[in-house]
């Protein structure tokens, strides 16, 4: 009977390699890399087995305070569209919610009073999130800068209305096309009027 060949060594290493002669079947199990374990479930879930957080903080949108961060950036955001799409009322609107919820984030008012038995009060808000806090931040920051702009926009818009009055007056009365282009004369001969003045 000829003689079993031997198994190559280069596969004692290889999780998937039939067992050597006579050993048993043993169950598989993953690999920890060494250890006992318990880095590999922390690297893989991103927390501690032994309930401490082995990586960075997540959103929790029960926080009123990341809430408005987040509120701030998409307010400001669909303020500043508003703007440009020449709807400033929604602009103006957007704009200020995203102004007040901007400042409210980054100050992070704590939701509960101190404690007045002399220990230091936990942190709250983005405080509370550490090194996690910077998208929040970001986002509130974003938010006051759209809001910013949305508001400009707005606030332009109006301005102009209120420069030009008599043409707007002229142009919402005017009952055909050959009225509303002889409105063009309120205008001035410069870049504004060039833009608001109407087209045949």
């Amino acid at each position: 009977m000829p003689d079993r060949r031997q198994p190559d060594p280069s596969t004692d290493d290889n999780p998937f390699a039939a067992p050597p002669e006579g050993r048993p079947d043993q169950p598989w199990e993953p690999r920890d890399g060494g250890g006992d374990g318990r880095d590999g479930d922390r690297d893989r879930r991103g927390v501690d087995p032994d309930g401490g957080s082995g990586g960075p903080a997540r959103w929790d949108p029960t926080d009123p305070v990341q809430r408005r961060a987040r509120y701030a950036m998409l307010s400001g955001m669909w303020g500043f569209f508003f703007g440009i799409f020449g709807i400033p009322s929604m602009g103006l609107l957007l704009g200020a919610l995203a102004l007040y919820w901007g400042i409210t984030a980054l100050r992070g008012r704590p939701a509960v009073p101190a404690p007045t038995d002399g220990t230091p009060p936990q942190p709250s808000g983005l405080a509370a999130l550490g090194p996690a806090a910077r998208p929040q931040r970001t986002a509130a920051i974003s938010g006051l800068v759209t809001a910013s702009l949305a508001i400009l926009l707005a606030a332009s818009s109006y301005a102009v209305q209120l420069a030009y009055k008599d043409f707007y007056v002229c142009r919402d009365d005017a009952l055909t096309k050959t009225a509303e282009l002889q409105c063009n004369t309120l205008l001035p001969d410069n870049p504004i009027g060039t833009v608001l003045k109407s087209r045949r």
